[in-house]
């Protein structure tokens, strides 16, 4: 931490005030002449016990006021500004306490002097020194000083998950979620915690994030540097009057992201076409993702085709046992592959059998696409034995419920046949498989350019696999996880296979190592669960209405007023080391969030790049 070094007192700016009650959780002082007090300043007040030992106050100022003394009447600031009636004006500023040492919880002396918190007295303020190796930056505080944030809240060691609140496109979430990542990645902190553990957790090197990019193309540029960064930090060091860039500030680098891979859905076409992402920006250093049918089978997949699966107990129950018949399915195959061979399948007998149907040596049919296991699946439903179906795949349902499975999967069909395909070769198949814990540091998951129902089963396919691969061989590696949009896909009245996912990430995910950054517009809609297991809270810029709900109440109502006016770059944080909310600025991205931002030239100017291209 920047700041007064150990053992210098900072200058007094106020003395505690007697007019107003003098509490150990909050007190005003009056501000000296000369002196300047602003929101978010954190401060120190030193009172004697009885005895004459010391008891030191640390605190937030959370509102600051002026207002003339000596006068009686609002119509009475004409005349003292004319120098008509005499009046002085009284500057005072209210403290919430963040922390009192030793823990006497005795009300502060009128008149005590009060200090802006610095060097050790701003650790101690911001419980910097209870963390030690475990301290990572986590924004600047109004002043330039970084705010330090817990690891080992963020881990899952004493807590875990983030979550980010605020209004679309000006709370600039994803930005901010960014940013720690940044930090947690190159601050150097998950070498010092896992040093400090003896072995048991892996540093920094050990360390995986999975981003699902859900809006434009924005994240796919995240491994090239932001031509802008270097004019944009120059122009907020000077309008905050900093002594450098925010970056040097917060002792991190400039960069971008570096051991990054990209994956996107693959662009949509026929059966047997060319595998090449659906990507408009950029194709260079992405690659296309695809599920085989035989692993959506032998996966259990087929729960996260539907999203209202918790709707209807018997539906529920339908999927179950399709799930189970489709699983035994494909660990019957003989033969390697990715499609699955079926002999019981009876075409003549199907009302539109699919076009394109391969039928194997020895009668069999291969199915080879999505469609053609949708029409299997009616097949056994509602068209074998005269109409009434195979009764070990029926079980006794209604014909009604049956009806209404086979449209929800017929609905899906055309968003989920260009993702699951049967007919890849073993070596296709590995080579598009999504591998995002054994390969580079930061995946990027597009899928802005699925729709809807599509979203929800990559989504829940993937969490799915990496809360399995957690849970079978532990938590030594951390894994984060970044979700945009929680309301939708934890959305908190209505239930589904991905809303139960993020529970059971949210409530044991930080055991196994897996750690939630989950990001929405309105906490009030996502699950409680999901949004109370988080140990650090961020707020950015929220609709007035809506940080009145109860899932806002760990922010005092001065801040809960202050979040509708907050600009893009600032966020207010909360953590359990500090019972009051933060409010901090962080810096303009160093990697390029779009196609035009790229920094081609590397940071060097064009003649020198001219010059060695010449040589």
């Amino acid at each position: 931490m920047t700041g007064t070094p150990a053992g210098t007192s900072a200058a007094r700016i106020g003395m505690v005030l007697g007019t107003e009650d003098v509490m150990p959780t909050v007190f005003w002082f009056a501000v000296s002449a000369g002196a300047s007090v602003q929101l978010d300043d954190l401060v120190v007040v030193e009172t004697l016990r009885p005895d004459g030992r010391p008891v030191r106050f640390y605190g937030l100022v959370d509102n600051v006021r002026k207002r003339h003394e000596g006068v009686t009447f609002e119509s009475d600031v004409e005349d003292v500004v004319a120098g008509i009636l005499p009046a002085s004006v009284s500057y005072a500023a209210r403290v919430l306490v963040t922390r009192v040492d030793p823990e006497n919880f005795i009300p502060p002396q009128p008149g005590d002097t009060v200090r802006h918190a610095r060097g050790d007295d701003l650790n101690m303020a911001l419980s910097a020194d209870k963390m030690g190796q475990a301290s990572f930056p986590g924004g600047l505080l109004a002043d330039g000083q970084p705010l330090p944030l817990n690891f080992r809240f963020v881990n899952g060691e004493s807590g875990g998950h983030i979550n980010i609140s605020g209004i679309s496109g000006v709370a600039t979430k994803t930005s901010y979620a960014l940013f720690l990542l940044h930090s947690i990645f190159r601050s150097g902190v998950m070498d010092r915690v896992a040093q400090e553990s003896g072995g048991r957790m892996a540093g920094s090197s050990g360390g995986r994030a999975i981003i699902f990019n859900v809006k434009g193309e924005d994240l796919l540029f995240l491994d090239k540097p932001n031509r802008k960064v270097a004019d944009k930090e120059s122009e907020a060091g000077v309008s905050k009057g900093f002594a450098g860039d925010r970056y040097a500030l917060l002792g991190l680098p400039m960069t971008p992201f570096r051991d990054t891979q990209f994956l996107a859905p693959p662009r949509p076409g026929a059966p047997g076409s060319a595998i090449v992402p659906h990507t408009d920006q950029r194709s260079e250093g992405i690659t296309p993702f695809i599920f085989t049918l035989r692993e959506f089978c032998a996966g259990r997949l087929l729960q996260y085709v539907f999203s209202d699966a918790g709707s209807s107990l018997n539906l529920g129950f339908v999927i179950g046992n399709i799930e189970e018949k489709l699983f035994r399915l494909a660990g019957a195959q003989q033969s390697k592959g990715t499609g699955l061979m079926v002999e019981d399948w009876q075409v003549d007998l199907s009302e539109s059998p699919p076009e394109d149907l391969e039928f194997g040596d020895l009668g069999g049919v291969n199915l080879r696409t999505f469609d053609q296991l949708i029409s299997y699946v009616e097949f056994k439903l509602l068209e074998d034995r005269d109409g009434e179906g195979d009764p070990k795949w029926v079980l006794k349902q209604a014909p009604g419920t049956l009806r209404a499975f086979t449209r929800r999967l017929r609905g899906v069909q055309k968003h989920l046949t260009p993702l699951i395909r049967g007919d890849l070769t073993e070596a296709e198949a590995a080579r598009y498989r999504p591998n995002l814990l054994s390969g580079a540091q930061l995946s990027v998951v597009d899928i802005h350019n699925l729709s809807g129902p599509a979203q929800m089963f990559v989504v829940g396919v993937l969490l799915r696999q990496v809360f399995d691969h957690k849970e079978k061989y532990g938590r030594q590696d951390t894994v984060f996880v970044v979700l945009d949009e929680l309301n939708k896909y934890a959305p908190r009245d209505d239930g589904s296979p991905i809303k139960d996912i993020l529970l059971e990430i949210a409530e044991r995910g930080r055991s196994l190592g897996i750690i939630l950054i989950g990001a929405q517009q309105t906490a009030s809609e996502v699950e409680r669960r999901i949004v109370s297991n988080a140990a650090i809270r961020v707020v950015g810029r929220l609709d007035l209405a809506e940080a009145e709900r109860p899932e806002y109440r760990f922010l005092p109502q001065s801040f809960r007023a202050r979040a509708g006016i907050l600009q893009p770059g600032t966020m207010l944080v909360s953590q359990p080391d500090v019972p009051n909310p933060v409010l901090v600025n962080y810096p303009f991205p160093a990697w390029a969030t779009r196609g035009d931002e790229v920094d081609d030239l590397g940071g060097r100017d064009v003649v020198e790049v001219g010059d060695d291209w010449l040589r």
